[in-house]
């Protein structure tokens, strides 16, 4: 048995609620629950925090700090992969192990992780139980104890295996591979530190605890939810974070995101992979720097098929149909102040060289206007489809939403999303193709670079 003594207050009340609903009551909890249908997240600012909620109706709820703290924000390398494994652990009021139990009794889930503009920590869990999970984010960022033992038993450990994981995986390699050499620092930095990199030159316990103290003020963070009303989480975020500080021990700074281009060839015997990638849109939350257009022009592109047992309708996937043992897809890196559109290709080495040139084919066809109107018609829908599934999506609406708020942006908002893609006319989509052409792409080929191609065997402008 669990005593009570070992549990915290909030989690007491928890506990003691559920004890007394009746089980038929609990199983019927989903008709009873608030909430709504709306996918429109309401915004506040409760004591210098930026608080957003969407109240979406259910019995569950999922709650997260979204901090400022991304690679491009990390001052020395694998900063912000300390910080990240450092979540949940001793804090000054409670040990990983109560952190553990506490939130398995109420049938919680915890976790955290990062990408190259925001550290995610995260809780899901039911309704009811908001109090408690609330308090447990605010004591996470301000109480965490950063001991040497954690970071040499648990913390490191894992940050090593994180660099061998990366080192085998080819497509990984390839897209931080694109990102450094597309924007060489800041968005450049790779999401996890190479096997390569002196982690220990820079990297202990007190630097990630620095790092903390930097990452975590009420400038830098945005608390976000889905499925609690804004009154209920202003009210606890309002309780419970009084001692995140004010501001940064040290301002967390990144230069202005500027696209360079350029190839880089890394030569690997566990597979291929290559990216062909230009400068694309900035993230919808950003405002006036996002360009729907690109979400078209990577709908067109695609290379997966959305129907089964067809080779669908983009360009790419009828191409990578042609080259068995290719495969082809389009994707849209979307950041505060930048993008990149990505065409990555992951096969044999001869597939891959044969597929990435018609790739360059078909964007040659696009920047032409010589796509088929039903072809556009095809794409606009898909792109205005996979927007509002992403922005329906709790997860990615979540982390994009906070990750604009703390970038002075705003809200994820599914409505005016749909309503900009669809706006789109055919000659925007020729003129952006046109322009990614004339300009400087990125190419980086990893794996047999005897049969790789270069840019410039693909006519492409580095």
């Amino acid at each position: 048995m669990i005593s009570r003594s070992a549990i915290g207050g909030n989690a007491q009340l928890a506990l003691r609620r559920q004890c007394c609903v009746k089980p038929a009551n609990r199983r019927s909890l989903a008709a009873a629950v608030s909430g709504s249908t709306s996918f429109s997240y309401d915004t506040a600012d409760v004591g210098g925090v930026k608080v957003a909620s969407r109240d979406v109706a259910g019995p569950t709820t999922k709650l997260a700090v979204v901090a400022k703290a991304g690679t491009r924000y990390q001052s020395a390398p694998g900063l912000i992969s300390g910080l990240e494994q450092f979540a949940f652990k001793n804090t000054n009021k409670r040990s990983a192990l109560r952190i553990t139990r506490e939130s398995e009794l109420l049938g919680g889930q915890l976790t955290s992780y990062h990408t190259r503009e925001a550290l995610v920590i995260e809780a899901k869990f039911l309704r009811e139980d908001l109090p408690y999970f609330t308090e447990l984010l605010g004591e996470v960022i301000t109480q965490t104890k950063y001991t040497a033992h954690e970071y040499h038993e648990e913390v490191e450990p894992i940050i090593k295996i994180g660099q061998k994981k990366l080192l085998g995986n080819v497509s990984e390699l390839a897209i931080n591979s694109a990102h450094g050499v597309a924007f060489h620092r800041g968005l450049g930095t790779s999401l996890y530190p190479s096997s390569s990199t002196p982690l220990t030159r820079y990297l202990n316990e007190s630097s990630i605890a620095q790092f903390a103290s930097s990452a975590y003020a009420k400038p830098n963070i945005a608390v976000v939810a889905n499925g609690a009303s804004q009154a209920e989480l202003a009210k606890w975020v309002g309780e419970f974070f009084t001692e995140v500080p004010s501001s940064s021990a040290s301002t967390l700074s990144s230069e202005a995101t500027k696209y360079h281009g350029g190839e880089e060839r890394i030569a690997h015997d566990g597979g291929n992979s290559l990216v062909i990638a230009f400068p694309g849109s900035s993230s919808f939350t950003a405002g006036g720097s996002y360009k729907p257009e690109i979400a078209v022009l990577a709908a067109l592109l695609g290379g997966k098929s959305s129907i089964k047992w067809s080779p669908g309708f983009s360009l790419l996937s009828k191409a990578a149909s042609s080259f068995p043992g290719a495969s082809a897809a389009t994707t849209q890196f979307t950041y505060s102040d930048a993008g990149l559109l990505s065409i990555q290709f992951s096969g044999s080495a001869s597939a891959i060289r044969n597929a990435s040139a018609e790739a360059v084919k078909a964007l040659r066809s696009i920047s032409d206007g010589s796509i088929s109107k039903e072809d556009f018609i095809k794409a606009v829908a898909s792109a205005k489809y996979n927007a509002l599934e992403e922005g329906q999506n709790i997860e990615a609406g979540l982390v994009a939403t906070g990750t604009g708020l703390v970038h002075g942006g705003k809200a994820f908002q599914i409505d005016q999303i749909g309503k900009s893609i669809e706006g789109v006319s055919a000659d925007k989509l020729k003129s952006v193709a046109k322009a990614l052409l004339e300009g400087k792409a990125t190419v980086s080929a990893v794996g047999d670079l005897y049969v790789l191609p270069y840019a410039e065997e693909l006519g492409l402008k580095i």
